[in-house]
């Protein structure tokens, strides 16, 4: 079971992570069109302000959209190349060594918990839910979960064939993991914006 694990081309989780690194990439680019069309013309109202709860201006505009010193979703643009491209490579043919894998996780690894961070600010602290941003939280955490516990079954941790088949049977539950990400993210802005009753109220 090992070899069959470690030899067969998973092209169903290549076509997972270019799916999931162009929605991303869409999201990234579009909110960068909107904070370019926002410093050009300082009145401009981006297309993304839905309402008081639902919009991305002022994300935009906070300290938070800016942390490195450039708005973030030009991190999002650069960084959402990488999961296209080795899904592509996959599908190519391409077989990448355990230190690629590794270093691939530790990236995914870095970018959910900039995102788990951006979460806590958008709801915790600027009291918004950012469309565009929430179209980026819904693609990072699955590709979190399923690049972990792919790595895992396939023992690129340097892990043991026991853990590398269990880890196997589990692959396919991890949407389990994923719906539970999204449900804390519902909760939190439910409990902390009351998120439920304002999109009704200014739907």
């Amino acid at each position: 079971m090992d070899t069959t694990i470690k030899t067969r081309r998973p092209f169903i989780f290549a076509i997972f992570l270019v799916v999931a690194g162009v929605i991303g990439w869409i999201a990234a680019f579009d909110l960068t069109l909107e904070k370019i069309d926002t410093l050009i013309d300082p009145s401009y109202s981006p297309s993304c302000d839905i309402s008081p709860l639902v919009q991305c201006g002022v994300n935009m505009s906070s300290a938070q959209g800016s942390v490195f010193g450039f708005p973030n979703p030009i991190i999002g643009v650069a960084a959402f190349m990488a999961p296209i491209i080795v899904g592509v490579a996959i599908l190519a043919g391409a077989r990448f060594a355990a230190w690629f894998w590794i270093t691939f996780n530790a990236g995914v690894l870095a970018g959910i918990v900039f995102v788990a961070w951006l979460i806590s600010q958008s709801i915790f602290v600027l009291g918004t839910l950012c469309p565009y941003c929430m179209v980026v939280w819904s693609v990072m955490i699955p590709m979190f979960f399923y690049v972990t516990v792919f790595n895992l079954k396939e023992g690129h941790f340097g892990n043991s064939g026991a853990s590398r088949q269990i880890f196997a049977r589990l692959y396919p539950f991890t949407w389990i993991l994923v719906l539970l990400g999204y449900l804390a993210i519902v909760v939190m802005a439910q409990l902390r914006l009351d998120a439920i009753t304002t999109i009704i109220l200014y739907s």
